[in-house]
């Protein structure tokens, strides 16, 4: 894990994952160096002077790619914006719920990645699935060489507390699923994204209540294949994920990237002091993303989520991975995951280790490796290439 901040593990686990969405060093450096004192001080101080240089930077990075707009330069234009979304999503992401003006941050990263990926030739498309009412944003990226009239499989990709759809294609997911022939779609799910801070809608244990609405969708899709739809959900979505494949049986597969087994468990030990927070007002976050009046409130909500009694009803492949060296989420509940994984025809446990990297929380530290392997195991099991 690349620490730049010795003290602070939430402000190193927001610069590794901005690294992995495609961060420069140079930049990171020119955004960090001014913070060393500031990531002493508490959530609220710290993270205020935090957004200033990150969305500092964006702002340079918008006014250079304007000049090569305006020469017509629209790819390197283009990686621009895309680098600035990058940058606004990680200052957002760290900002109390209710802090001012973190809903423009978050509307402007959503507007420059989409710009972005225009202006640089990217295929992904923001899709809109109607629920409850309203709807569930998610990007669609479609494999490679996809014909007219083809279908193609496709893997459904979940956030987890506190990432979003555009931060996962960043990573790299999608692509590297797409060069195996495997299409995917990126949803921010009821408690992320837009489903959150647009929509209102809120987490809830029982998943697969918004993505069965998620399938029906996809099977109207004519470039879908509908017997070969995967699920794969990083962090938290490694709790959502085996749930939606236990409880919606048209799920050929599923992939946790990080096992959550049991993630009241671990909020009993966070109550603790035990285990390290993914972001600032932690307390504050989760009640905010699971609808909960307070932190009582959110203890009775989080007794439903958990995975115990559920991943034995899964009866397709799945394969379990996480972190060595995760200290989020403890690696016995993903021994747990596998071990209850009884009924699965084809069940893997991926334990990444220094070897490979990718040993941190949903392997944020080093992300390719794993995600290479990730995508080789939903090739291989949809019926993809790993190959060229």
């Amino acid at each position: 894990m690349f620490k730049y901040f010795p003290t602070n593990y939430v402000w190193n686990l927001s610069v590794n994952l901005a690294i992995e969405m495609g961060a420069r060093i140079g930049e990171i450096e020119q955004m960090c160096a001014p913070l060393q004192e500031a990531a002493k001080a508490p959530d609220a101080a710290g993270t205020a002077a935090f957004r200033e240089t990150w969305v500092s930077m964006a702002d340079r990075l918008c006014g250079l790619a304007e000049e090569d707009e305006a020469r017509g330069r629209l790819l390197s234009a283009g990686e621009k914006y895309r680098r600035a979304s990058g940058y606004l999503i990680t200052a957002e992401r760290l900002q109390a719920h209710n802090a001012p003006g973190r809903l423009a941050i978050y509307q402007r990263a959503l507007a420059l990645f989409l710009q972005g990926s225009r202006l640089a030739g990217d295929r992904v498309q923001r899709v809109e699935i109607p629920y409850e009412g309203k709807h569930l944003a998610a990007l669609y990226y479609p494999a490679d060489g996809l014909k007219p009239g083809e279908r193609a499989p496709l893997c459904v990709q979940l956030n987890g507390l506190d990432s979003s759809k555009e931060m996962k294609v960043l990573v790299g997911l999608p692509a590297w699923l797409a060069k195996r022939g495997v299409s995917s779609l990126v949803v921010d799910q009821p408690g992320t994204g837009e489903a959150l801070r647009l929509q209102g809608l809120t987490a809830r244990f029982d998943a697969e209540h918004w993505a069965s609405r998620v399938v029906d969708w996809l099977e109207q899709q004519p470039d879908v294949d509908p017997k070969r739809i995967g699920c794969e959900g990083v962090s938290l979505g490694g709790y959502y994920c085996p749930r939606v494949v236990a409880m919606e049986p048209r799920f050929a597969c599923g992939v946790a990237w990080g096992a959550n087994h049991d993630w009241r468990d671990v909020q009993k030990r966070r109550l603790e002091k035990e285990g390290d927070f993914p972001v600032p007002h932690y307390w504050a976050h989760v009640c905010w993303v699971w609808g909960a009046k307070d932190v009582d409130d959110f203890m009775r909500i989080a007794e439903d989520v958990h995975l115990d009694g559920v991943v034995e009803k899964i009866k397709v492949p799945f394969l379990v991975t996480h972190g060595e060296k995760d200290s989020q989420i403890p690696l016995k509940w993903a021994h747990r995951t596998y071990e209850q994984l009884v009924n699965s025809p084809k069940r893997e446990l991926k334990i990444f280790t220094d070897r490979e990297g990718g040993v941190q929380h949903a392997s944020f530290d080093n992300s390719i490796n794993a995600g290479h392997y990730i995508a080789d195991w939903l090739a291989e099991t949809l019926g993809g290439r790993t190959a060229a």
